[in-house]
């Protein structure tokens, strides 16, 4: 059996934004499998959904969006992202040291991330009276971002600090939320220690038992916690992480689609094939013909 990394389980992110503009603004389609994989980040992040539906696990906690819905995501929160479905979200991710001048006479200012389970909720009420305003801003940030007109980069850094003093002063929630996480911070510490094996050995043959050993748990408790942290079942994850190692040699192109299946960890092509085509929306031939599926 490979040896579980005992040191960091999974290293945070390092996102490299530009030192003058420190903002990155995106439509994505859908969901890829890298945002399908537990992650963290350096960086703080608004998601937007535009359109479509879909859930984040956050931290081991669940939760649903919907068009129209806001997303905030600390840097040290646990992540990933499924799409159910006709899923389009804008996403920004920023430097919060853009904003430490505006720390020195407004502490607060990035309480919303910071105090989230306390005063704030990474899924921000969507029936709040505020919601409309705070899309607005929102809105009216990418467009700047996109269309890069004269000064853009100092309307975009006022619209953000705007919409995160509009969060703040008007969606805090004192006192109110005071609920246990679903997870201990132990128990996603030990989740993150297994996921890394997982990605460091994914052609292995694991079993759940094997698995649930790494943590020292039954396989039963295991796979409830698992279940909870990242929102699917151990091998059904796994499969996850072999598909997206098959994505990245197709894409290559230099090996055959059998030697791809028996290198990612699959038993047989035929059950590669199958599993390929129910998750990835497609047959790996056809994949292998597509510009690239994680741009």
């Amino acid at each position: 059996m490979p040896a579980m990394m005992r040191e960091e389980a999974i290293p945070k992110e390092k996102v490299i934004l530009d030192k003058n503009y420190p903002v990155f603004v995106i439509d994505t389609i859908g969901v890829t499998n890298v945002y399908q994989k537990l992650h963290w980040h350096d960086v703080l992040e608004i998601n937007y959904i535009k359109s479509g539906t879909g859930y984040y696990m956050i931290n081991g906690q669940k939760y649903e969006f919907q068009q129209g819905d806001i997303l905030l995501i600390n840097s040290n929160d646990l992540h990933c992202a499924y799409e159910s479905k006709d899923l389009v979200m804008t996403v920004i991710t920023f430097d919060p040291t853009w904003f430490v001048r505006n720390l020195r006479f407004d502490s607060e200012l990035l309480s919303p991330f910071r105090e989230v389970g306390k005063c704030f909720t990474n899924l921000i009420d969507r029936e709040h009276p505020s919601m409309d305003k705070l899309r607005s801003i929102l809105m009216e940030l990418q467009q700047e971002h996109e269309q890069e007109r004269r000064s853009y980069g100092s309307i975009v850094y006022s619209l953000l600090l705007r919409f995160l003093a509009i969060v703040n002063r008007e969606c805090r929630v004192d006192g109110a939320l005071q609920q246990e996480p679903s997870i201990s911070e132990q128990q996603l510490e030990k989740m993150r220690q297994v996921i890394m094996t997982m990605e460091l050995n994914y052609a292995y043959s694991w079993t759940l038992e094997e698995l649930a050993s790494l943590v020292y748990l039954s396989p039963s408790r295991f796979s409830e916690i698992f279940k909870r942290a990242v929102g699917m079942p151990p091998l059904l994850y796994l499969i996850h992480i072999r598909l997206e190692q098959a994505v990245a040699m197709l894409e290559g192109g230099g090996m055959k689609v059998t030697d791809i299946a028996l290198e990612c960890g699959f038993r047989s092509l035929t059950n590669f094939n199958r599993l390929f085509k129910k998750h990835v929306g497609m047959t790996p031939k056809a994949s292998r013909k597509q510009p690239s599926l994680n741009q």
